[in-house]
This record gives structure tokens, sequence and C-alpha cells, in this order.
């Protein structure tokens, strides 16, 4: 079990770099689609919202199956470490854009109108006035889709990122007569262990925010 345990840890790294780097690109990627929801332009809009749900709509491993083994232009092709950021990044902002709309709407219309009869412009009302309000109410949502996305990193697996679940199964593979399922059982207290200072963190967040206000 020791051995088990130290070969998943291995792997762990590199499930937290495609955790974080996928949150990272969800992060900024997310800013545009929501601009792009909030458009005066209908078609805008329209695009966007039909982007949005098309990402939403395909399961994640399809998209990096799509990157991973659709993408060649030429001698270039994406790695399995890059298809999966990559992958889990686009999703992440279609997500993190949702998330970001939901902040928007908790807001009173008065915000909106009290900067414009101050004479406020619009990118600053919504940078300055709009955005940390909608922002404060909107990261519990965001702590809890990054636990999400933690848990979803394991997809990365199956394109061959050597994460938590490459780890457990080259192990399980290894050792046949000894292992059994062990090494995925102890993966998923691994994944446990990492998930509860998150949702900890969400609960707590979002306790105080519904309190202030």
């Amino acid at each position: 079990m020791g051995d088990a345990l130290v070969a998943i840890l291995l792997g762990l790294p590199m499930t937290l770099l495609v955790t974080a780097a996928s949150f990272a690109i969800g992060l900024v990627g997310g800013v545009p689609l929501l601009l792009g929801l909030r458009s005066r332009i209908r078609f805008v809009r329209l695009a966007v919202r039909l982007v949005i749900d098309l990402i939403r709509g395909v399961p994640p491993i399809v998209w990096l199956f799509l990157l991973y083994f659709g993408i060649a232009i030429g001698s270039f092709r994406f790695n399995s470490l890059v298809a999966a950021i990559v992958g889990l990044g686009v999703i992440s902002s279609a997500y993190l854009a949702e998330i970001y709309r939901g902040g928007f709407a908790t807001l009173p219309r008065g915000q909106f109108e009290a900067a414009q009869a101050l004479g406020l412009g619009r990118a600053t009302t919504l940078g300055r006035v709009l955005a940390p309000q909608a922002l404060r109410t909107a990261l519990p949502s965001m702590a809890t889709f990054l636990l999400s996305l933690l848990k979803d990193s394991s997809i990365a697996s199956t394109i061959g990122v050597t994460e938590m679940v490459t780890a457990a199964t080259v192990f399980a593979r290894q050792n046949t007569a000894t292992a059994g399922i062990v090494p995925f059982f102890l993966a998923a207290a691994v994944y446990f262990a990492l998930s509860i200072p998150v949702a900890v963190f969400a609960r707590r967040l979002d306790t105080r925010l519904r309190k202030a206000l």
C-alpha cells in the first residue's frame, strides 16, 4: 500500500498543474465571454451564447480527444498535457462566464443608473463599480467550480497525462497480483483530501458573503 501511495503522489503535481492552469485560463477567458453576453449588439450576444452552450453541452472528454487526436497542422499537434490544459481551460472559460453573469445578475439595476448619473463611462462603470460587487457574489460559485475542476482533471488520464489516475492505473497493471483496486481507493482518498479545504473555504466564504449582503 505504501508503494501504491508513493506512486500516486508522484502524479499529484501534474494533477495540480492541470487544475491550476485550466482554472487560470478560465478566469481570464471567461471575461470576454461575459462581455459578449452583455453586449448591446444582439448578434454578438446570440453568437457568444451559442459558443458557451456548445462548449458546455459537449462532454469534456470529447473536447480533449478532439484537441489531442483531431488537431494536426503539418508537424504541429498538441501534446497530452497542453491538450488537457487547453481543453479544460476552454471549458472553464464557458462555466466561469456563466458564473460571472450570475454575479452581475444579482446587482440592483440602480447601481448602473447611479453610475450613469455620475457621468461614469460604460467601461468605468463595469470595471470599477459593478465588477467588484459581482465578483464578491460569484466567489463561492467559483470555489465550487474549482472543486469540480480538480476532480475533472482526472479526465486528462484518457489522453496520457501522467496525473494521479494514470499513476494508479500503471501501478495496478504492474502489480496485478497484489495491487487490485487498492491504488484507485488511494487515489480517491487523495482527491478527497484535496477537496476538503476547497469545500470548507467555499462554504465559509458563502456564509460570510450572505451575512455581509
